[in-house]
């Protein structure tokens, strides 16, 4: 079985999207959260990129995630800046917790790394129940608009001392019915000349219609649901390239 999230994929991830790198949505996840008062839950926490610069502002954020290892990079990237929130390995459709959270945050996308529909669907009816009455669920998506099979992508990371990480990425399956793809990534490490690590991730995405992920959550129960682009407040998206956000509330 392929790897996911192992040691050397997340510690790429710590480096290609470090704690303080924003893509605009930091401030806008800050600005969202801002009057939160109670306990926010961020699932798919990762290396605590947003994690931390909410942190920073006073609010009161845990986080979990399905990663052992992003966990291990996370926990110390707190321990850096002397932070200490509740952080715990668990699965989104399946986590099952006391706490009842003022808002529940799945920034990034992370959300499409459950690709099968029932577990995907199973996420959102339990972030609904996880959340307070009024609670409101902050999520994003992205479109796919790379269909193609077989093409290969390259990157590059410098680690310290002479010590490059490369990644090969390549999409090997396109469900057309079940609208999801399957990639697979091979990160390699490599000091000076010699490859010394490597590891063969099978990484899944699924992708939504815009008006259809609305659905889904007025079916789970959400109400008063907010579609923004970009991280631009209200700002429906025009274009297949926009990173979409969908805010909505649990009124129980």
């Amino acid at each position: 079985m392929l790897g996911y999230y192992s040691k050397l994929s997340s510690e790429v991830y710590d480096i290609d999207k470090y704690v303080g790198l924003s893509f605009g949505d930091v401030e806008f996840y800050s600005a969202r959260l801002a009057s939160c008062t109670g306990n926010i839950l961020e699932p798919g926490v990762g290396t605590g990129r947003i994690l931390i610069p909410l942190l920073e502002k006073g609010l009161k954020v845990d986080g979990f995630d399905v990663s052992d290892e992003m966990l291990k990079i996370c926990r110390n990237n707190c321990e850096k800046r002397g932070l200490n929130p509740k952080l715990f390995e668990g699965k989104m459709e399946s986590v099952s917790l006391e706490t009842k959270y003022e808002a529940i945050i799945v920034p990034t996308g992370t959300f499409l790394l459950l690709h099968k529909r029932e577990d995907s669907l199973n996420a959102l009816r339990n972030f609904y129940n996880h959340l307070s009455d009024g609670g409101k669920l902050i999520i994003d998506i992205f479109m796919q608009t790379d269909l193609t099979v077989g093409d290969v992508s390259t990157r590059t990371w410098e680690v310290q001392n002479d010590r490059m990480i490369t990644l090969e990425s390549k999409i090997v399956e396109v469900d057309y019915v079940s609208q999801y793809t399957i990639s697979h990534n091979r990160y390699e490490k490599w000091n000076n000349g010699e490859l010394t690590q490597t590891e063969l991730e099978r990484f899944p995405l699924r992708w939504y219609g815009i008006e259809e992920f609305k659905m889904i959550l007025e079916q789970i129960g959400f109400e008063d649901i907010i579609i923004s682009s970009d991280y631009k407040h209200g700002k429906y998206p025009t274009n297949s390239t926009q990173t979409i956000t969908f805010e909505a509330v649990a009124n129980k």
